[in-house]
């Protein structure tokens, strides 16, 4: 498998001298084409401030970032906008659905904005839908459909135009229990059939063990990693429990 994205070194800081804090120290791994890894830790572990720092939202303060072999923290700031469009796809826990679209609409909207030719919109978002299974849902409003419903359009909207890769944080976090089972077995699905790289942050080990390979993060280092390898999910999530435990414990779902 071929690397797609490869972190070497990142440090993150926040403050001055005098009230210095480090957020993220030291910080290397690899994510291979076609990877679905999860990204874990306890509240101020650094995980969404490394994700942040993948997707260009933030700076970091020392190391390098590549993409398919583009140091995105060499970028300039009228380069970024252009480099996020591209090739990343974000699914947030809030969904950032605008409420005077339709359904099919928020989805085309992400194909607008990347000029995609008028006539192939319908058909693009078409396809998407199927493969969400949200075709029955395109002609009403987000306002009208449930928040499983909201969150699948919002990961619709996300692969739409093909990212090279899928940036998730916390995609789980405003769904009830079976919304959450719902997506993540969509999201997996998109793993797997489309082929799709993803990088999702969870604090949750049940949403946690739909991925492939679990980084752990603790006070800003990554603290270890686990692959499910031929492992059944169920087995996966056991393990998943057990680096927690070893780590100091943390919100879990036991689902």
């Amino acid at each position: 498998m071929r690397s797609l994205l490869r972190l070497e070194h990142i440090q993150k800081y926040y403050g001055d001298q005098g009230n210095l804090t480090k957020a993220l120290n030291e910080i290397s791994f690899s994510v291979c084409e076609g990877e679905f890894v999860g990204i874990m830790g306890a509240s101020g572990s650094g995980k969404t401030t490394l994700l942040n720092c993948i997707s260009t939202i933030d700076t970091v303060s020392a190391g390098h970032i590549y993409l398919d072999g583009t140091d995105v923290t060499e970028l300039k700031e009228k380069e970024l906008a252009r480099f996020r469009r591209e090739n990343l796809g974000f699914v947030f826990q809030d969904f950032h659905l605008l409420d005077t679209l339709t359904i099919s609409e928020n989805i085309a909207l992400a194909l607008t904005i990347n000029q995609v030719p008028v006539e192939q919109i319908g058909a693009k978002v078409a396809k998407i839908a199927g493969t969400l299974n949200i075709t029955d849902i395109l002609d009403k409003y987000p306002y009208q459909v449930s928040g499983g419903q909201k969150q699948r359009c919002a990961c619709a909207r996300a692969i739409v135009n093909q990212p090279r890769l899928i940036l998730a944080d916390e995609p789980t976090g405003s769904l009830d229990s079976h919304s959450s089972q719902m997506l993540l077995s969509t999201i997996q699905r998109i793993n797997e059939q489309l082929g799709a790289t993803i990088l999702m942050v969870t604090h949750d080990a049940f949403s946690a063990s739909y991925a492939n390979r679990i980084l752990f993060l603790r006070d800003g280092t990554i603290f270890t990693e686990i692959l499910k390898g031929s492992d059944p999910r169920r087995v996966f999530f056991e393990k998943i429990l057990d680096v927690l435990t070893m780590m100091g414990g943390g919100q879990v779902d036991v689902r």
